[in-house]
């Protein structure tokens, strides 16, 4: 007979999901908690109280990431176990939030059964992963992994003209750069799918090998005003119809290439966008994103490989940026993997095409993911929303794996 699993409380995590989305619910049931902002200022007090009562000790970087964590009986490395409280605006309930409560609801299953862990366990809550107050996204986790400088960071503005440095003094969340994340046994990670593919497999977990590599371009055309009413159309030089011409060209040629590439033409600024003038500049980015980085550079070709001129317009490219395929550590998925199995839920080996903290941590660290289902691949949006049985599950098959690692045979 087949031992039977320790769970988590299933009722307490659902309604520690609402108590958190208390702060900055917005009226279609949706979050707005921008990065230090009052009502981020305010989760995290909420969050600093919950794991006090389990004794936790509490400490904060000098970028505001805070680290709740459960002593162990030995003097190792922790398990660390978070994501992010932030939101973007009018965003859902469960995005990163998720994450730092599964860690919590682990912290608390611990506590209710008196387990003392050998190797520390450690919360983390990740300051600006959103970016949406603050440029860039995964700004905290990128400055202590050293992907950013803190203080370029820190002159990061909002839209209100307040700076993150302003942000971070005036939060009463900044600590001190000798509690950085520095070592860490492994870092694992729960999140929200932020897409459709778990729903539609009708599969209940994703184990998340890594990060999709990406690739983002900006295509400018130029061409030449003249009046809409008088210049014959041989005789035009259009912008905007020479750029949908490269847009054709390039959906032409990435659409031969692998089927699990993903590729958008988001942001196009037209010039001087007046209905009775010629456009005569135009400019539009291309965000190409696979696991393989042999596609991503595919897709660079085949943006080189644009005509120097199209419709007497000419055409030139620049990359923004990019970054390379993030692989995670295969034990840890392996062990992750095993649990689910144990518990018996369905699941797939996946890539995450979003960027996460965990990107960042597993530089240095071991690190897996895993994703619970996204209804409808809802994200970023009021109308996010995943099952609370889903989010239970992923839960649990955290806590299984984090109650191996905290007592190694």
């Amino acid at each position: 007979m087949q031992e039977q699993k320790l769970q988590i409380n299933t009722e307490r995590l659902k309604e520690t999901i609402e108590r958190f989305a208390d702060f900055g619910r917005t009226e279609n049931n949706g979050v707005t908690r921008l990065s230090l902002s009052k009502e981020d200022i305010a989760a995290r007090d909420y969050l600093v109280a919950c794991c006090k009562e389990l004794g936790m000790s509490i400490k904060v970087d000098d970028v505001a990431n805070l680290y709740a964590t459960m002593a162990g009986s030995e003097d190792q490395p922790p398990l660390v176990m978070g994501s992010h409280l932030d939101t973007v605006k009018k965003g859902g309930r469960f995005d990163g939030v998720l994450g730092v409560i599964a860690a919590l609801e682990v912290a608390r299953t611990l506590h209710d059964h008196h387990i003392q862990p050998k190797i520390p366990f450690t919360l983390v809550d990740f300051t600006n992963e959103e970016g949406a107050r603050f440029d860039p996204a995964m700004m905290c986790s990128g400055i202590i992994s050293g992907k950013f400088e803190k203080a370029q960071m820190l002159q990061s503005m909002d839209s209100q003209g307040t700076t993150f440095g302003e942000a971070l003094a005036a939060s009463g969340y900044a600590g001190d750069a000798a509690n950085r994340l520095q070592e860490a046994t492994a870092y694992l990670e729960m999140h929200i799918e932020q897409g459709p593919v778990l729903e539609s497999e009708a599969l209940s977990i994703g184990i998340v090998d890594g990060v999709d590599g990406m690739v983002n371009y900006e295509i400018e055309v130029t061409g030449s005003s003249d009046h809409a009413g008088t210049t014959p159309m041989p005789m035009r030089r259009d912008a905007l119809l020479a750029a949908t011409d490269a847009i054709v060209l390039i959906r032409k040629a990435l659409n031969e290439r692998d089927p699990a590439l993903v590729y958008t033409m988001g942001r196009m600024l037209v010039s001087p966008n007046i209905h009775t003038v010629i456009p005569n500049r135009v400019t539009f980015t291309l965000e190409a994103r696979h696991k393989d980085m042999d596609v991503v550079g595919q897709v660079v070709k085949a943006i080189q490989e644009l005509p120097e001129t199209l419709g007497g317009c000419i055409i030139k490219t620049r990359k923004l940026w990019g970054r390379k395929t993030v692989a995670f550590d295969q034990t840890l998925c392996s062990r992750l993997e095993k649990s689910v199995q144990e518990l018996g839920y369905s699941y797939k080996r996946m890539y995450s095409g979003a960027g996460h903290d965990a990107q960042y941590i597993a530089d240095g660290v071991p690190t897996a993911m895993i994703f619970v289902p996204s209804v409808a691949g809802k994200s970023h949006c009021e109308e996010e929303l995943t099952s609370y049985e889903d989010c239970a599950k992923g839960v649990n098959a955290a806590l299984d794996t984090v109650l191996s690692l905290l007592n190694p045979a």
